[in-house]
């Protein structure tokens, strides 16, 4: 028996993007058919008219690997690379327009977290529906309803109709449905970055559950921790077309330094319909700069940096934050802060209005080397507002502190200059007043 679970050979997708169809009565689709012979005649067709006035993309274009049984593979890649449309593919939601995908095994899909929630309907009702969506029986719902009601801590509301649930709220509970589907092949589309960040962590522990139990997992995430954290094997998608696949160190690697090397220190966003956000806040820019205020992206290491987030509150947003996470070259999460760390500011509702949020990364911190940070902007425990955003890459270089002081170069990711006190002690080792070294005095 074969251990193949998914085996993809050529497989292509074109759209066409350009002008729409016009709206056409029943006289209109009379007309045509009646002069459809003599345009046959003349060779052109009212489709040929409108194909030439299209532009095709192809998002996907001869894709072709296979996975094994059990195995979890990450799909890497920037936006647009043809990360989502290669998953809709295999769930079945697009038809590829040449090759062909042959899954052995029950298919189970995470692509849009919520899709299928009635408002109307309680958190109870909800969970049956979208359950019965996802393609889970009945029987297997009443198995597991107290673990997905308890997953998505909304116990208290199970009975309220989720058009009075929070953002948040919905968001934990249709990622608990989804969560407990047991089917042989699970497709993941960037699903663990719902809800805030301790919920993020509580996906992360369920996402390494199903890795351990055998299943095939497929995921699409741009987070590379999460992609070294699960997956052995990993795919880079570029403009619709695989790269490469190997493990996922090494492709993780080759995505980092394809996108980051001469990543702009700086992005505006002058068009407020095309900022990220949403009604309630959208970024402005993001800058990472020295003393000098000048956007820069190679700093050394006895000099500070601040990362500038420029964002606009449109109504008042409660306990919102503004943070980043910072990581090294080779997508190791080295840490996460935020602007409500600060006592100040924890918890304080922002009115609307213009903000920057501004943070130091202090001289002598981070050891040499190359790095990159992604800025998000989310209120605690309810919803994310913006993230996934492009990341800003810098490089230390060594101009002092301990790794310039006697040109050592040190090991590890950070090289702090920390406290350390010298206290001299008397008397003297060795001498005759120590007796600590006497020849009659016997040490334990």
């Amino acid at each position: 028996m074969s251990d193949i679970a998914i085996s993809v050979n050529n497989l292509s997708k074109r759209y066409r993007i350009g002008s729409r169809e016009p709206y056409k009565a029943l006289r209109d689709t009379l007309t045509d058919a009646m002069y459809a012979p003599f345009r046959r005649l003349r060779g052109t067709s009212q489709s040929a008219i409108h194909n030439s006035q299209c532009e095709n993309i192809w998002a996907l274009k001869d894709v072709s690997f296979e996975i094994k049984q059990g195995e979890v593979v990450g799909i890497i890649g920037r936006n647009g690379a043809g990360k989502t449309t290669l998953l809709k593919i295999l769930s079945r939601i697009t038809k590829p327009t040449e090759g062909y995908a042959k899954i052995y095994g029950r298919v189970g899909t995470l692509l849009e977290v919520g899709t299928g929630f009635h408002p109307e309907l309680t958190g109870r009702d909800n969970i049956y529906l979208n359950g019965a969506i996802l393609g889970m029986k009945k029987q297997e719902i009443n198995r597991k309803f107290d673990e997905i009601v308890a997953f998505a801590e909304v116990e208290k509301f199970i009975d309220t109709p989720v058009k009075h649930f929070s953002s948040g709220m919905h968001t934990r509970l249709a990622f608990a449905v989804a969560a407990h589907l047991e089917p042989e092949i699970l497709l993941v589309d960037e699903v663990l970055a719902v809800g805030d960040a301790s919920f993020q962590h509580k996906c992360m522990g369920k996402m390494e559950n199903v890795a351990h139990e055998g299943r095939t997992v497929l995921l699409v995430s741009h987070n590379m921790g999460s992609i070294k954290q699960l997956c052995r094997q990993s795919i880079l998608l570029d403009r619709g077309k695989m790269l490469k696949m190997g493990p996922t160190q090494e492709i993780v690697s080759s995505y980092l330094e394809r996108e980051l090397h001469g990543a702009a220190p700086e992005h505006r966003w002058n068009n407020a319909d095309e900022a990220p956000g949403d009604k309630s806040a959208r970024l402005i820019s993001i800058r990472l700069c020295s003393t000098s205020s000048e956007p820069r992206s190679e700093f050394g290491t006895d000099e500070p940096m601040y990362l500038e987030v420029r964002y606009i509150i449109f109504e008042q947003v409660k306990y919102f934050r503004i943070g980043f996470s910072l990581h090294s070259f080779d997508g190791t999460y080295l840490f996460y802060t935020s602007d409500d760390d600060m006592p100040a500011y924890a918890g304080q509702p922002r009115q609307p209005g213009e903000y920057i949020s501004r943070c130091e990364i202090p001289i002598n911190w981070l050891n040499v080397g190359s790095y990159y940070l992604g800025v998000s902007g989310d209120t605690f425990g309810v919803r994310t507002i913006f993230q996934g955003l492009p990341s800003i890459s810098f490089t230390v270089v060594s101009t002092g502190g301990p790794t310039g002081r006697f040109n050592e170069t040190r090991r590890g990711v950070l090289c702090p200059n920390l406290l350390w006190e010298i206290r001299h002690i008397e008397p003297v080792p060795g001498t005759e007043h120590d007796a600590r070294f006497n020849s009659d005095t016997n040490i334990p």
